[in-house]
């Protein structure tokens, strides 16, 4: 199984792996599955970083790389057909991550791992928590 995991899901898997669904905890570590991470989830790191909305993220983002391959997560690249598609969603959700989010797990055909309810708008893409 492919899985994409929202931002929260990796800080949470990295740092505070409790927080985590018991079902979201399983897939993650199952090594049969093929765990994605958007480049948008490292934007949006830093964004809140330098914003002071995740002020322990420094660490993370030191180690950013690193940290992918501890939790044998590959990268999901954006793509121009990923920002068309985020960008044309009609739905009333101003978060543009989100939107990425959404789209990367649309156009991949992968279900995104998320606590956030808000993806619920998105009626096309499958979520797991």
């Amino acid at each position: 199984m492919r899985l994409l995991l929202d931002t929260h899901v990796l800080l949470w898997a990295l740092a505070e792996p409790r927080r985590l669904s018991p079902r979201a905890a399983s897939l993650i570590r199952d090594s049969s599955n093929t765990v994605l991470v958007s480049a948008a989830s490292a934007w949006e790191i830093a964004t809140k970083h330098r914003l002071g909305r995740l002020p322990a993220a420094g660490a993370i983002i030191a180690a950013y790389s690193a940290h992918l391959l501890r939790l044998r997560a590959e990268e999901l690249a954006i793509v121009s057909a990923h920002a068309l598609r985020a960008g044309s969603f009609t739905v009333e959700h101003r978060d543009p991550f989100d939107r990425m989010f959404a789209a990367q797990a649309v156009l991949e055909g992968v279900p995104l791992v998320t606590d956030d309810a808000a993806f619920r708008l998105f009626s096309e893409m499958e979520t797991i928590w």
